[in-house]
């Protein structure tokens, strides 16, 4: 299978440059061993804009001019919006029903089209607006233009610090964590890098395990918090982390419940419980990875505002 390289990813990095946020490494006074990389910072939220910024960078003017679609629980969604906004192309996403108001609102406040649909039927109905409007389907995570996008975070955590030694990564369709570990191998091979993932939705997990892609029925992974980490691996994604990822840990839905308010409350950040799970880690399971200086990716921060006043008086 054809695998981002470095190379995709340095060229992702000149396309977003000066239309993404190069976020900081934040240190924290309760762990001197940790920095935050936090990608809630993003216009939109969440880490999810420079796959997309990268994706549609790359379309043809005919391919701008139709448009593009999506389906996504609302991080991607909101990051298509934007970038297709600021392009000046028509977009779509498909959202599955159920998936947080502040998300669905956020795509539409971005001049995109929302369909609510099944959520398993959001692939489905993406594909139907591809054969009946000629848009360009820009998937979350199963893109190769997207995954290389998502690995400039590796390229800026090895820029600003040189000599990390573990690299956090939240897990659910595979993109971020497929970018980022393709960027640090290339560039530190002695780092490790480590995805995280919901025991609720551990089928990364699973699928390393097997070596193909097993997947979780939506009604197990429904019950996690961290909504954005629902999504099952692709073959493209799995072929990534089978290569270039060190391990998998999986968090409890109280130790993701508790990193997040420590988040909230200790790094004075916005954050979703999908956001959270690469903290969470290095928080409750530090004994399943290895020490040194390591960097948490904080994914996202598009909450729910209830979830978030909770996180903040927990």
């Amino acid at each position: 299978m054809d695998l981002v390289t470095l190379d995709d990813v340095r060229e992702a990095a000149v396309r977003i440059a000066g239309r993404v946020v190069r976020t900081p490494l934040l240190p924290l006074g309760w762990d001197s061993g940790l920095w935050l990389k936090p990608e809630s910072l993003q216009p939109v939220g969440s880490f999810k804009l420079r796959g997309a910024t990268n994706a549609v960078a790359l379309l043809s003017d005919a391919e701008r001019a139709r448009g593009v679609v999506t389906h996504s629980s609302g991080n991607h969604g909101q990051a298509l919006a934007y970038a297709a906004r600021v392009a000046g192309a028509p977009c779509t996403v498909v959202i599955p029903e159920g998936a947080p108001s502040v998300k669905v609102e956020q795509v539409r406040a971005l001049g995109a089209e929302v369909l609510l649909v099944p959520a398993a039927e959001r692939l489905a109905t993406a594909e139907r607006v591809v054969a009946e409007r000629g848009r360009t389907l820009i998937p979350p995570y199963d893109d190769r233009r997207v995954i290389a996008g998502q690995g400039t975070i590796g390229l800026e955590i090895v820029e600003d610090l040189s000599d990390v030694e573990v690299v956090l990564v939240p897990v659910g369709g595979g993109g971020l964590s497929s970018g980022v570990a393709t960027a640090i191998r290339a560039l530190r091979p002695r780092t490790r890098v480590y995805g995280v993932e919901p025991e609720y939705a551990a089928d990364a997990r699973d699928s390393l395990a097997a070596g193909r892609v097993v997947v979780w029925d939506l009604a197990l992974t429904h019950r996690t918090a961290a909504d954005g980490l629902r999504t099952n691996l692709a073959e493209l994604t799995l072929a990534h982390l089978r290569e270039r990822l060190d391990g998998i840990v999986t968090v409890s839905e109280e130790e993701i419940a508790a990193a997040t308010s420590r988040l909230v409350r200790g790094a004075r950040l916005v954050v979703e419980p999908s956001g959270a799970v690469a903290a969470a880690a290095r928080l409750f399971r530090s004994a399943e990875l290895p020490s040194g200086r390591t960097v948490a990716v904080v994914s996202g921060g598009n909450v729910d505002p209830a979830v978030l006043a909770a996180a903040a008086v927990a």
